[in-house]
């Protein structure tokens, strides 16, 4: 693999390149070619047969297989795999609260989480598995059951696509949402910064452990959020309450630092304790990391 080619698999997991295309199915399309492209040629080849759709050609392969519109914009050569229908469902909760339209740079968390929503969706819509959507704040503001007709894809995306930032965040709503609505064994993915107390957060996602979904947790948060640098005192406002309140550089130097530490790690635990895997995202890296601990987290649960 040049350099060139791997450069250019990963810009399609840069964020900032992807909100430069012209819709989310663009960006979808772009994001997952990208990461199995990149898959395919490293380490974890092997691993990733499970989840894409080719593997390599090889000798005395049937020729009738061969993807050749692949091979037209790769030179590169796949066999296509055929899976029949899966009974695997993957349903993404997505924040639409008021805090993810926060972002230091090209990219707000709620922008992200949209790339990363629909590129899950698109991926598992790849595996043939049922994909289902919702939307939240306080309120659910979107909600599509798993399924995995024609069109269902489509109708995700355009339910992503339309999600703006609201009002605070309550998990407890879109959870309690997605159990009376779903059954059975399936995979959750939930896409928020997670400013939340961690301990209502084990309430909300326990009772989908018990019902048998495996839940992976994806914190969204913004460089400066995690490494803010200051120079001097500011007015800091809530999104989702509107209170203030002026700090000192010294202070975001150290006790804040400090103490987003130990959210996220309250975060962890409370996922470890919950049954759930947590990853923390900073949303001014590319998608990868995050689609790989989605891959690893579906083998694991697989």
């Amino acid at each position: 693999m040049s350099a060139g080619s791997a450069a250019t698999e990963r810009d399609l997991l840069n964020p900032e390149v992807l909100a430069s295309l012209s819709n989310l199915e663009l960006v979808a399309r772009a994001a997952v070619n990208g990461f199995l492209n990149g898959l395919h040629r490293s380490p974890f080849f092997g691993f990733s047969q499970e989840f894409a759709e080719y593997r390599a050609y090889n000798e005395g392969d049937d020729p009738r297989f061969v993807d050749w519109n692949v091979y037209a914009r790769t030179e590169r050569t796949y066999i296509k795999r055929f899976r029949g229908e899966t009974n695997t469902h993957l349903a993404v909760l997505l924040d639409a609260s008021a805090s993810m339209g926060y972002g230091s740079g090209a990219i707000t968390k709620l922008q992200y989480g949209k790339f990363l929503a629909a590129t899950l969706a698109y991926l598992a819509s790849r595996q043939h598995d049922a994909i289902g959507l919702v939307v939240f704040d306080e309120e659910v503001r979107e909600h599509r059951p798993p399924a995995s007709r024609p069109g269902q894809l489509n109708a995700i995306l355009h339910a992503i696509d339309r999600a703006e930032p609201g009002r605070r965040t309550d998990l407890g709503v879109p959870f309690e949402r997605f159990r009376q609505y779903q059954s059975g064994r399936g995979l959750v993915a939930v896409i928020s910064d997670f400013y939340c107390d961690p301990e209502l957060m084990i309430k909300s996602v326990q009772p989908l452990a018990y019902q048998g979904q495996d839940v992976i947790l994806f914190q969204l948060m913004d460089p400066q959020e995690l490494q803010p640098e200051f120079k001097e005192s500011a007015l800091l406002e809530d999104m989702e309450t509107g209170e203030s309140m002026e700090v000192s550089p010294i202070f975001m130097r150290s006790g804040y630092r400090e103490r987003i530490q130990d959210h996220i790690g309250a975060l962890s635990e409370a996922a470890a304790a919950s049954a759930a895997d947590h990853v923390l995202v900073n949303i001014a890296d590319p998608l990868d990391a995050a689609l790989r601990n989605y891959l690893l987290f579906r083998q694991r649960r697989g």
